[in-house]
């Protein structure tokens, strides 16, 4: 069974991108009330967009016009509103008679303002509610000045004399006032451009809340604007996504040529160019503006747009509007949150980031800052959170459980901030055409071979090292002598994922400040003894090398945090056999480690299984080559674990008994937990891991259903079992496995029979047989199952098949797939 932080699965995979972005703007009165020396103080200003002002006045006046400029761009070629606009205008005028919210988030230059503001002027909605006011809220407000100003549109539109005090500056008479005008009225405004979660709690006490079904519509950035405020007074979010391929070219030659078709000589490069848009209102309308100006008979401007759109952008006037748009949702981000972002340009074009691994680099580089009560890497989640909350990453796939699986950033959002990174000299590209290093870097991407680079070299200041990309054959050697004769006294991040690598760097061992260092997926088979220099290092990353041994010197990294060393050995079988690192002695002097995977037992050693249970901070722990005697001093230790969250627990052979029965306080937090061997009885402690969304079982052939001890766990999401179970007949009840979104069962060899009762298993969207050869038919109760997506029959016999083909009631599933296991993989077809 693959392990979650590894990699992905199609079945672990959501297949939609959500993209939607969130923009802020940052002034300098935030950065100076913040003490610090000169120099920094100097830095940080260089983060404020060219041509802010100190003045919230001008700055929020600046806001509005972009905004502006933004509105009557979207308005001069409404594209996909009206499949939007009669599903809100029904959510503003039915439902509940209760004040409600709807909330319309999304990226910025996504349309949500032109989209409410087309909701908001129709006839019915006009006709339904007895008031109505429009305020932009944006990230600079006042709190009187937005009261007053509803206030002002609520008196206006009945054409009364405003009361005495509504020219107040106390916000709480100007709240009293709107308050009592709206009472036992029928109401709709909207807040539009609502930015941070601070703003809706200011303002939404100002509204009563009355039974004559009154409604309260936002447009926000910030997913979690959204959320909180249709959870407090009810209604909903409603996230706006990109125009789809078809909408974006019919926008896209609307502008560009004027209503006319792409000349054909053009489309290739059109289309190119829309790819960079990505579906986004704002930039199509606004790089079509552009490129109508230019000669349909020049294709050199057409592939030159094509080729660098970062240089129109950083150059061409007309784009100025859509980027400063674009970064307002930058700037805006508080500092610390600024460099994590900047990060992001380390990555390549259309790079798919696992959260994690990201995370990592922030702790190396000292950009996550430690909080009471939290470890770093929970507080770079938080900033990661952060960023996904403002629509800065766009989350691509995610497990069944909620967790990220990997991300990206818009491809436009991307080109402004590698501006941003080149004008800081943040982040440095070496490409294909460089034919020197940047002077000075502070981090380097490489993603060439670096025979063709010249030139002197000054890597003093070089903090982070990057490289990218798959084995190529044609380099032979990935030399870093390039690097080290220039000195790196400062590097603390070193990433040489997928280089071309058949021995240990040894002058890797010099850089004493180094804290996180990977060479996974490189061909290294051995660690040199004086690896313990690197007395700062965090993070360890060998996993797929052939490495299975480590020196014993690597017990004075009292900083280590991750210690991952393994790989997978694929045989094209339901087993996948997992190698790791043999067991040291002395493993639980590295206190501080929080992933330890996979570590290999040594036979009778009994030390070893005492001396995990010291490791009081790990969150993951992943084992090998466990034996029947391990497992009371195992059990002992795991119940000391009281933070682990993964659990991985695989015997020496699939005969060997995995004895886990005396554990009588298991770890409550423990989300994932997979058990290779065999069990003479299900533990009994399972039952009781309220929080288990994961759980895989191989090898186990249980006797009693595992499933009745399973089926009440309220956050139990996914099941793996792997001849895990040797009954004839499975039988899920009623009302069993609320929350189970995926059922893989492998390789139950006398299984006959499965019985789903009706509202058993009712949000399952996956459910998988693979060599299951006595199934004698499709589970009886399965066409109950309607949130079902993909049932998925792998090596089944021809009878289970036949059978299949005859049952006409499974044409809700979208995806069937019958497949077999081949020497080449999976080989299969869809019905």
């Amino acid at each position: 069974m693959k392990n979650s932080e590894c990699g992905s699965s199609k079945s672990e995979k959501s297949h939609t991108i959500l993209k939607t972005f969130l923009m802020n703007s940052c002034f300098a009165s935030r950065i100076m009330e913040t003490p610090m020396g000169h120099q920094r103080y100097r830095y940080k200003l260089n983060f404020i967009e060219e041509g802010s002002s100190t003045s919230s006045v001008t700055a929020n006046n600046n806001w509005h016009d972009l905004r502006g400029d933004a509105l009557c761009l979207e308005e001069a070629k409404l594209v996909g509103i009206d499949k939007h606009k009669p599903y809100l205008i029904d959510k503003l005028i039915g439902g509940s008679s209760e004040l409600q919210v709807v909330a319309v988030a999304g990226m910025g230059g996504l349309g949500k303002t032109t989209l409410v503001r087309q909701v908001y002027k129709d006839d019915a909605v006009k006709r339904h509610f007895q008031h109505h006011a429009w305020v932009t809220v944006s990230q600079v407000f006042k709190l009187e000045d937005v009261v007053r100003d509803i206030v002002q549109q609520l008196f206006d539109e009945i054409k009364q004399t405003l009361p005495q005090d509504a020219d107040s500056s106390d916000s709480g008479k100007l709240k009293a006032i709107l308050a009592d005008f709206l009472a036992g009225k029928r109401y709709l405004v909207v807040l539009d451009d609502v930015w941070q979660v601070g703003a809706w709690d200011a303002l939404k006490y100002a509204f009563p809340t009355n039974n004559n079904g009154s409604r309260l519509m936002l447009t926000t950035r910030n997913s979690k604007v959204a959320s909180l405020s249709t959870t407090e007074l009810g209604g909903m979010v409603y996230d706006l996504k990109p125009l789809s391929l078809e909408e974006s070219w019919n926008l896209y030659c609307g502008k560009t040529f004027q209503g006319n078709d792409c000349p054909p000589y053009l489309e290739k490069i059109s289309k190119n160019i829309l790819k960079k848009c990505e579906g986004l209102p704002l930039a199509i309308v606004a790089i079509s503006g552009m490129l109508s100006t230019k000669d349909r008979n020049r294709m050199v401007e057409w592939e030159m747009v094509e080729r660098s759109l970062r240089a129109e952008l950083e150059g061409n006037d007309s784009l100025q509007s859509m980027k400063k748009i674009l970064s307002f949702s930058f700037n805006d981000l508080p500092y610390n949150l600024k460099h994590c972002f900047l990060y992001i340009s380390i990555f390549p074009e259309d790079y798919l980031i696992e959260p994690k691994k990201l995370i990592r680099f922030w702790i190396g580089e000292g950009f996550v800052q430690e909080k009471e009560g939290r470890i770093l890497e929970e507080v770079g989640e938080g900033y990661f959170n952060e960023l996904v909350n403002r629509s800065l990453i766009q989350v691509v796939d995610k497990y069944y459980d909620g967790r990220i699986i990997n991300c990206r950033i818009h491809d436009l959002l991307r080109e402004i901030i590698l501006l941003k990174s080149k004008d800081q000299n943040f982040v440095s590209i070496i490409r294909e055409q460089s034919r020197a290093l940047p002077e000075k870097p502070r981090r380097l991407l490489i993603n060439k071979p670096l025979e063709n680079v010249g030139g002197e070299h000054n890597l003093s200041s070089l903090r982070s090292l990057f490289y990218f990309g798959a084995k190529h054959d044609s380099i032979s050697n990935f030399s870093m002598s390039i690097f080290f004769n220039s000195g790196l006294r400062l590097l603390e991040v070193l990433n040489c994922r997928g280089a071309p690598l058949n021995k240990f760097p040894k002058e890797i061992l010099k850089l004493y400040n180094l804290r996180y260092l990977s060479l996974r997926d490189t061909n290294v088979s051995s660690i040199p003894k004086s690896f313990g220099k690197l007395q700062k290092l965090y993070s360890l990353d060998f996993r797929y090398t052939y490495v299975t041994e480590l020196p014993v010197e690597i017990l004075q990294l009292k900083q280590l945090r991750q210690l991952l060393v393994y790989r997978y050995v694929h045989e094209f079988t339901t087993s996948i056999e997992v190698v790791g690192f043999k067991a040291l002695r002395g493993l639980e002097t590295l206190s501080s480690l929080q992933s330890l995977c996979y570590i290999e037992v040594n036979q009778g050693d009994s030390n070893l299984m005492k001396s995990l249970g010291e490791l009081t901070q790990l969150r993951r722990l992943c084992i090998l080559k466990l034996k029947a005697e391990d497992g009371n001093y195992l059990c002992s230790s795991i119940e000391k674990l009281r933070f682990v969250l993964s659990l991985s627990l695989v015997s020496i052979s699939p005969d060997e008994v995995l004895d886990l029965q005396n554990m009588s306080s298991p770890p409550q937090c423990l989300r994932h937990l997979e058990l290779s061997g065999r069990l003479e009885t299900f533990p009994h402690w399972i039952s009781y891991l309220s929080n288990l969304s994961h759980v895989g079982l191989q090898w186990s052939r249980l006797q009693v259903n595992p499933f009745e001890s399973l089926q009440a766990l309220p956050n139990l999401v996914v099941i793996e079992f792997v001849k895990a179970y040797d009954g004839e007949t499975l039988y899920f009840k009623a009302e069993g496995f609320k929350m189970l979104k995926m059922l893989a069962l492998g390789k139950f060899d006398r299984l006959k029979r499965v019985t789903i009762e009706k509202g058993a298993l009712p949000v399952l969207e996956k459910l998988s047989f693979t060599d299951c050869k006595l199934l004698e038919e499709v589970p009886s109760g399965i066409e109950d199952l309607r949130n079902l997506q993909e049932l998925e029959l792998v090596d089944m016999s021809n009878e289970f098949l036949m059978k299949l083909r005859q049952r006409t009631d499974l044409m809700h599933i979208p995806d069937v797939f019958i497949g077999r296991e081949t020497d080449c993989g999976l080989d299969g077809y869809f019905l």
